[in-house]
């Protein structure tokens, strides 16, 4: 289990709705729900038969990295921002956000029905229809423009995409110092590589809402009455920025390339709403290389902070091991 996971108990879980909705509210039924080592999330069903959903952070006193301080503020004005500016994209409503000494950060959020992508794609069911819709709506988000790119709340950020993107790795090559994380190539390489390609970043002129984490697992999908699956949630969206909206292409398509697929139905459900933006020229397609980069070394950092280790979960190790090699040598060459 990931350090940063608080463990709760039923008791506990009552207390953290008493401090959000008052303590006339009951709760009927609670458990854990699986899916992302982050932070402690539990379904909550309520005496006037409402099914919340309750976030907590971590413990103050377990170690993260640079840019997951701050992380559940960050998803309240995440949804609050998404509720006023992209109503179209389906999100939870916030119904709380509390702060404690003793309870810590936490979330209480309204409870979206469905199931993920991942798991209906591990049951054969067809999700391509709700990937494309998945892109329209990532379409929808990144019409959002911000003032600033990079993370807010006094993280990574800068006046320019190149500053930020800068700034970005930088704390993520820090963090990997931190934690004593065997990295591909000395770090010294991997600045080399990316100022060596930092000009495609300045044709990013506008900080647009991305949401950065739009992998399987944190898409839901449900079945209407006609039998089709469609889209009924984006969640997890703690880990926003602001920039480049072809960064936001990564997560969906994780382990795959955007250029090598251009029919893929995430991709075509992105383009028909952003009016023909993709992965179609060699600026975008660098740009691309540098945020598989940026992903893949994220991944790898963050391993030992989840507790997870090469003897732990070998087949994670290996894969991102690769992906970053590819992703190396695709942009080291002439």
């Amino acid at each position: 289990m990931s350090p940063t996971r608080r463990l709760l108990d039923p008791d506990q879980v009552r207390r953290y709705v008493a401090a959000s909705l008052g303590p006339t509210v009951r709760v009927t039924g609670c458990g854990p729900l699986t899916g992302g080592g982050f932070a402690a999330v539990w379904w909550v069903g309520l005496d006037d038969g409402r099914t919340v959903v309750l976030k907590v952070g971590p413990p103050p006193q377990v170690p993260l990295l640079r840019y997951e301080r701050g992380l559940v503020a960050a998803e309240a004005r995440y949804l609050r921002l998404v509720a006023a500016r992209a109503p179209a994209v389906p999100v939870p409503p916030l119904l709380h956000h509390g702060s404690d000494a003793d309870l810590g950060d936490w979330l209480l959020v309204g409870h979206l029905p469905g199931r993920t992508l991942a798991d209906l794609a591990a049951d054969g069911v067809p999700v391509e229809p709700v990937r494309q819709q998945l892109g329209a709506a990532l379409a929808a988000l990144h019409r959002v423009t911000g003032d600033r790119f990079g993370y807010d709340g006094g993280r990574a950020g800068g006046p320019t995409w190149r500053a930020a993107f800068t700034a970005m790795l930088d704390e993520l090559l820090a963090d990997a110092a931190d934690w004593a994380v065997p990295l591909p190539v000395p770090a010294s390489r991997l600045r080399e590589l990316v100022d060596r390609h930092a000009a495609v970043l300045d044709a990013v002129r506008r900080p647009a809402l991305l949401h950065f984490d739009g992998w399987a697992g944190n898409v839901l999908a449900d079945v209407g009455e006609d039998g089709a699956y469609r889209l009924t949630g984006l969640v997890d969206g703690e880990r926003h920025l602001w920039g480049d909206p072809v960064m936001d292409l990564v997560s969906p398509l994780l382990g795959r390339r955007a250029e090598d697929e251009p029919g893929d139905a995430f991709l075509r459900g992105y383009r028909a709403a952003a009016h023909g933006v993709g992965p179609d020229d060699d600026g975008v397609r660098r740009r691309s290389g540098l945020y598989r980069l940026h992903l893949y070394l994220l991944m790898t950092v963050e391993m030992p902070s989840r507790g997870i280790t090469a003897g732990s979960d070998p087949g994670r190790v290996r894969r991102l091991a690769g992906r970053l090699d590819r992703e190396l040598a695709d942009l080291g060459r002439p």
